[in-house]
């Protein structure tokens, strides 16, 4: 039973690898292959975008605590200079706060600078590999259609196409057909010289044909002859004429 059902599964894996292979358009399938890449760099192009957008962002916290490690040092000198140790202290605290997360911006920042050098790089990479697919894609679809069309020409030409082998076979039973009626035709009018027939659209018998046929011919023999004496008391007349 198991060998049953894996030859079972194995031919129907067959048959329908055999009509997705008639139903695959090689010009469709490069065209989906080529947009799935565009679209994976336009992905690669929004990655770059947000990097780029997260780096300003860290440049612009970077500048203002820059300013405020300014600020605060000079809150320092000026507290130090109106006797407010404490003050300066407390200032000078807050500076040192604000440069360790300055340090830690600068790491941020850096990281993000490599990072978009590499997206921007693979960037580059991908839309050359692109561009020599779509032309590789446009010389695989004009042969394909070259192709095609040779084989289509030649299907018409010998006629081993489908749609010929349809068409011859349209013909062979159109020449049947007109055969058999002709045929038909034919003995028809044999069975109907012969008298075994009968012209239903007559209001004759077959014996009223047959009647009508004999008083034709003794009719035209009779006429025969009457033309036969006519002209032999003719020719008498004549030699009369002449022997005087």
């Amino acid at each position: 039973m198991p060998g049953l059902m894996s030859r079972a599964s194995t031919i129907v894996k067959a048959k329908f690898s055999k009509l997705l292979d008639r139903a695959e358009d090689p010009g469709e399938t490069l065209d989906y292959s080529y947009e799935q890449q565009l679209q994976l760099l336009q992905n690669v192009k929004r990655g770059v975008a947000d990097v780029v957008t997260a780096k300003k962002r860290l440049q612009m916290q970077t500048e203002q605590l820059e300013q405020s490690v300014v600020k605060l040092e000079t809150q320092a000198r000026q507290a130090l200079g109106a006797g407010r140790e404490d003050l300066a202290r407390q200032a000078l605290e807050r500076k040192s706060a604000v440069q360790q997360q300055l340090q830690g911006l600068d790491q941020q920042v850096q990281g993000l600078e490599q990072q978009q050098e590499k997206l921007v790089a693979s960037e580059k990479q991908l839309q050359a590999k692109i561009e020599a697919f779509r032309s590789q894609k446009e010389v695989i679809k004009a042969q394909y259609s070259a192709a095609e069309a040779s084989v289509r020409i030649g299907e018409a030409a010998t006629g081993i196409g489908e749609q010929m082998a349809d068409t011859g076979l349209a013909i062979q039973r159109a020449k049947d057909k007109t055969e058999q009626m002709q045929a038909r035709a034919n003995a028809i009018d044999e069975l109907t010289a012969a008298g075994a027939l009968e012209d239903f659209t007559s209001d004759q018998t077959q014996l009223d044909r047959e009647l009508a046929q004999v008083s034709s011919s003794s009719q035209v023999d009779d006429e025969l002859a009457k033309m036969k004496a006519e002209l032999g008391s003719g020719s008498g007349g004549e030699k009369k004429e002449l022997e005087q």
